[in-house]
């Protein structure tokens, strides 16, 4: 089973810069996908529907071609969730949840806290909210996966620029310390315990010391010179975890300021 991961900035813009083309070649099962900028209604050519997937979109209602989130399968899903019970959240087209059977994917789009005081607020509130959520789901038997952009850095291999950008949003201690304390040890904290029987961090699971990023700012050279941060994860149940075999990050060709992040699960 292969999962793709992919924060689009922009499903159009995506799709224009040739990402559904990209993806055919993939033959990947699942598609999640994030900050779509796009109502349903305006997703009608066939290329947002490609080769006979079963497309599902979760729109903001609080402002058209903000946020959004998308799930992309090849095989129809049993159940389609996009609601998880707290309007400010749900609203913004966050989450979207597809189950096969026994198995749960989530396309998540974790608020970004940059723009401000009041959206970083936000933010914190959404973690504190999600994480009983999360021990849920971790306790409920189900094999989960977590795909989104978490807008958060867990240690210093997730970021080219460690120390100036520690009071920065995405690399707050409060922001890596909640979201390392709910993964199981991997090596990829920087100094939070990990949890005993947590979520398994795909990516640190085949590559503990890695330091490649998933997101590069548009400012300046950040992506020619490499500056990036690794804010695009898939957090999977422990049973899935021992199931990783295969991640790989598609720095190339550029279809957004994030890249897709592919995990390949045995079985």
């Amino acid at each position: 089973m292969k999962i793709i991961s992919f924060n689009a900035n922009g499903i159009r813009s995506a799709a224009n810069k040739g990402f559904f083309d990209w993806f055919r070649a993939q033959d990947a099962d699942i598609l999640c996908m994030q900050e779509t900028k796009a109502q349903e209604d305006q997703l009608t050519d066939a290329c947002f529907r490609p080769d006979g997937h079963h497309c599902f979109y979760r729109d903001a209602i609080t402002k058209k071609g903000y946020s959004g989130v998308a799930i992309h399968s090849r095989r129809e899903p049993d159940e389609v969730r996009t609601a998880l019970g707290w309007a400010p959240f749900d609203d913004e087209g966050r989450y979207i949840e597809a189950r096969f059977g026994n198995l749960s994917v989530v396309s998540f789009y974790i608020p970004s806290g940059s723009s401000g005081e009041a959206r970083q607020g936000f933010k914190f509130e959404v973690m504190d909210w999600l994480r009983p959520i999360m021990d849920e789901w971790l306790a409920s038997g189900r094999d989960y996966v977590l795909c989104g952009d978490w807008n958060i850095v867990r240690c210093a291999r997730d970021i080219r620029n460690w120390k100036s950008n520690q009071k920065n949003s995405g690399c707050l201690p409060a922001e890596r310390s909640w979201l390392s304390a709910q993964i199981a040890e991997d090596g990829g904290s920087d100094g939070t315990p990990g949890r005993e029987g947590g979520w398994v961090d795909a990516y640190r699971r085949l590559h503990p010391e890695g330091e490649d990023y998933t997101w590069w700012s548009n400012r300046g050279a950040a992506y020619a010179k490499d500056v990036g941060w690794r804010l695009d994860y898939q957090l999977v149940t422990p049973g899935l975890g021992e199931r990783v075999v295969a991640c790989s990050i598609a720095r190339e060709p550029r279809f957004s300021d994030h890249a897709p992040f592919s995990v390949e699960y045995a079985g």
